[in-house]
């Protein structure tokens, strides 16, 4: 990343634009999308921005009627070529309140950076090789209105992603405050159990993903059975097959999470079934 934009601004890599006083720095008082960017086009950007315009409104934001997802996609656009990314880049769009305390915040508007990154050829191929995952207990995810938000606060992730680091895993599994499955750092999870596919239901506290959405729409057109439900570890350790999503990497199957492995015959299908409709 050579350059990157704040409030509509390009500035070189590693300039400072926010001071000791931003409530995003003081408490984590924003959100952040993450999404991939083909030939100078956003990959379900409306998804994105429903996503991002809906945690805003439950963080109450004051709109500004300047700032918009047509802006911000023209400024991604721009920002990519800026960067010179050939095909494929990984962009975030953070955003966070201004200046002030916890009590007597200055400015509620939306103040925003945009980042992009190149990305592999190979980024969305079918992972031949399947991802190795273990359980992360020390730190849960609470259930609550902020739960299903991909907010600025992301301690349970960053812990457990350090965790995962640690143990050599591809990732981490985290739990939510019953002990129950609730997604992975950055990714939303299913499992297959005798030809059903299960995930996490938004009450179990996972991130709203725009790729979960979207497979749990398109398995459903396509005939598979489907479920989102409370989901145990027990349960997760005995399914016949994993699998994970999110918007950079689509749909990439897990081998093994500790000792138990998993098949991957039903994932391979969906993936082939599903991708005509990412691209």
């Amino acid at each position: 990343m050579d350059h990157f934009i704040f409030d509509g601004k390009l500035f070189n890599a590693g300039d400072p634009v926010i001071g000791p006083a931003n409530r995003g720095l003081r408490y984590g008082d924003g959100l952040f999308e993450t999404m991939k960017c083909s030939n100078g086009q956003l990959i379900l950007a409306d998804e994105h921005f429903a996503r991002l315009w809906k945690g805003m409104q439950v963080l109450q934001f004051k709109m500004p009627k300047h700032f918009s997802p047509a802006r911000l996609q023209e400024e991604v656009s721009s920002l990519c070529k800026k960067n010179g990314h050939g095909a494929s880049a990984r962009v975030r769009i953070t955003v966070c309140r201004g200046d002030g305390g916890l009590y007597d915040a200055t400015d509620h508007s939306p103040h925003y950076i945009i980042e992009t990154w190149e990305l592999s050829a190979t980024s969305g191929e079918w992972n031949s090789n399947g991802l190795l995952l273990g359980i992360y207990d020390a730190v849960r995810k609470s259930r609550d209105m902020l739960s299903n938000l991909k907010h600025n606060n992301f301690l349970p992730y960053v812990m457990a992603a350090l965790h995962a680091k640690k143990q050599k895993w591809n990732d981490a599994v985290v739990l939510n405050t019953e002990g129950r499955i609730c997604d992975t750092t950055i990714a939303n999870i299913f499992l297959i159990k005798e030809q059903l596919v299960y995930t996490p239901a938004l009450s179990e506290a996972c991130v709203a993903g725009v790729m979960r959405k979207l497979v749990l729409q398109e398995l459903k057109a396509k005939g598979f059975e489907t479920a989102e439900k409370e989901i145990t570890l027990q349960e997760l350790l005995q399914a016949d097959e994993v699998f994970l999503t999110n918007s950079i990497y689509n749909i990439r199957w897990v081998q093994g999470i500790g000792d138990t492995i998993y098949d991957n015959a039903l994932a391979r299908k969906i993936y082939a079934a599903i991708l005509p409709t990412i691209s």
